[in-house]
């Protein structure tokens, strides 16, 4: 009988299998794997200028390896991004307004 009065407590009503797809799916692929195809990309790019031996290749390289290591670090941080804006959504909701459950599905997904 207790069990009935926990589900009608849980924050994420439903929601659980979705948000741990995107806590341990979608995440950590933009957070890590798709920075470090960027930067192997660029870098083979650079590579394949530097083995032309073309001067006017290799500083082409050179830049758009910089962009993606840019773009690479951008990317790493949307994360924190996204968290951070969320956050201020949360606090600059109307009173009557529950904004605890999200937050509190977040947490209680491991």
């Amino acid at each position: 009988m207790r069990e009935l009065f926990q589900i009608a407590d849980d924050p994420c009503r439903g929601l659980k299998p979705l948000v741990k797809l995107f806590k341990k799916g979608i995440i950590p692929i933009v957070q890590i794997v798709i920075p470090i195809i960027l930067i192997v990309l660029g870098t083979i790019d650079l590579g394949k200028a530097v083995i032309a031996s073309d001067e006017k290749k290799v500083k082409e390289a050179q830049g758009m390896l910089i962009k993606r290591a840019i773009y690479a670090a951008a990317i790493f941080f949307i994360t924190t991004l996204v968290t951070v804006l969320m956050g201020i959504v949360a606090i600059g909701a109307e009173d009557d307004a529950d904004t605890s459950g999200w937050s509190k599905c977040w947490k209680i997904v491991k």
